[in-house]
């Protein structure tokens, strides 16, 4: 059965955990841009995703050594004293940049502690890891289409401190959940050091040819595709369209998203990569139809088929994640995992503008288009990724036992 107690408890901690997300980067556009402009915005949000990309790591090995839970509960717990600073600072008056700053700082840090906890929890909770993926998937689709509506309206009507009162209290309802979930004891391990940990961690996760090769066009993907698609699209499509036809188009993505997280939950692959590495040829159509000055229609077809793709794509990625790497290091391998495939985009984001200068916005995004299709043409043409089979049900079984 899917839905049990603890699967349930495990899905509210992190639907509500992406809703506060979500508003999150909207409450830093919106309230931080109108006081401190896009520079302070940028300062914001890249002091968040440093501090992630350096403690990833570290996070994997901690929560190998002493349990996910624990870790994700703490992280919980700090990033609702960070958000509720800076609700209180918006209270009272305008907030410095030096502690929005500072507060973001400390959300990036405690996000990498609570990530890799994220893939090893969902074998825990469910003998079925494939439908629980797909379920949250959707849920995260809902999600990230009501945080930033939310957002917006709230601040529209009350100005930044509610928004981020909001946000902390998704901290604590996630951090209950999860300290309901009941689970089986686990026993810190000892005699190593971290420095060996973390090599353990990456001999697991070299020895995976199906996984650092997929990393690896992640890695390509954020510098040329994902991290500048945002950027060069908002600029691009606003300049030609109008802004509400960005908003249209986001919307339309994460229709895409559900659909292909409903899709993902009917279908299971016997090669869920391959099956992933077809679906994904659907990105491409998006920063094409952008390149290619597509219709307002042809703009909408095209992000939700990208929205789909991903979707399809992140449930056949993290459930053979889940279901190939032994528990005993999965928290280590998913650390370097999430390190390399997001390690990339603050590259592809900064150099977006130099690229627009020089090469020109919707050229880039041609080339951009191009290189999706030939990274999906890579990962069917490797046998690890394209052979790989869907783990059989007993070792998905064997997760639940008690160790």
């Amino acid at each position: 059965m899917l839905w049990s107690r603890n699967f349930l408890y495990f899905f509210v901690a992190r639907t509500v955990s992406v809703f506060g997300d979500a508003m999150f980067t909207v409450a830093s556009a919106l309230a931080i841009g109108a006081v401190y402009g896009s520079t302070g915005v940028g300062f914001t949000l890249a002091a968040w995703m440093i501090p992630f990309l350096c403690c990833i790591l570290l996070g994997g090995v901690l929560a190998d050594r002493f349990s996910a839970r624990p870790l994700m509960i703490g992280a919980d717990v700090v990033r609702l004293f960070a958000q509720g600073t800076i609700a209180a600072a918006f209270f009272v008056g305008t907030p410095s940049l030096w502690l929005l700053v500072v507060c973001s700082a400390v959300s990036g840090a405690a996000a990498a502690m609570f990530q890799p906890g994220v893939n090893s929890m969902v074998p825990l909770v469910s003998s079925d890891p494939h439908r629980a993926n797909a379920v949250i998937k959707v849920a995260y689709s809902f999600a990230q289409l009501l945080g930033p509506a939310a957002a917006g309206l709230l601040y529209g009507l009350f100005g930044a401190a509610p928004v981020y009162v909001v946000d902390s209290a998704t901290f604590v309802i996630s951090g209950v959940c999860l300290a309901l979930l009941r689970l089986p004891p686990v026993t810190a391990t000892a005699g190593s050091t971290m420095l060996r940990d973390l090599s353990v961690g990456w001999q697991e996760f070299r020895s995976r040819t199906w996984m650092w090769s997929v990393i690896l066009v992640w890695a390509a993907y954020g510098i040329v595709l994902i991290g500048p698609l945002v950027p060069l699209g908002s600029v691009l499509i606003s300049e030609r369209l109008g802004a509400p036809a960005y908003g249209w188009m986001q919307s339309a993505i994460g229709a895409g998203t559900i659909i292909g997280g409903l899709i993902a939950l009917r279908v299971r692959p016997i090669r869920p990569l391959a099956a992933g590495a077809v679906a994904m040829f659907g990105y491409a159509l998006l920063p094409l139809a952008i390149a290619l000055r597509g219709s307002f229609t042809i703009l909408l077809v095209a992000a939700a088929v990208n929205g789909l793709a991903w979707a399809f794509w992140g449930v056949m990625w993290q459930t053979t994640v889940q279901t190939q790497v032994s528990p005993e290091v999965l928290n280590r391998v998913t650390s370097y995992e999430v390190f390399g495939s997001n390690g990339s985009l603050p590259i592809g984001q900064a150099l977006s503008g130099v690229m627009m200068r020089f090469v020109g916005g919707e050229r880039m995004l041609g080339i951009s288009a191009v290189i999706s299709v030939l990274g999906c043409a890579v990962l069917l043409c490797i046998p690890a990724v394209r052979n790989l089979r869907q783990a059989p049900a007993p070792q998905r079984d064997l997760m639940l036992k008690p160790s």
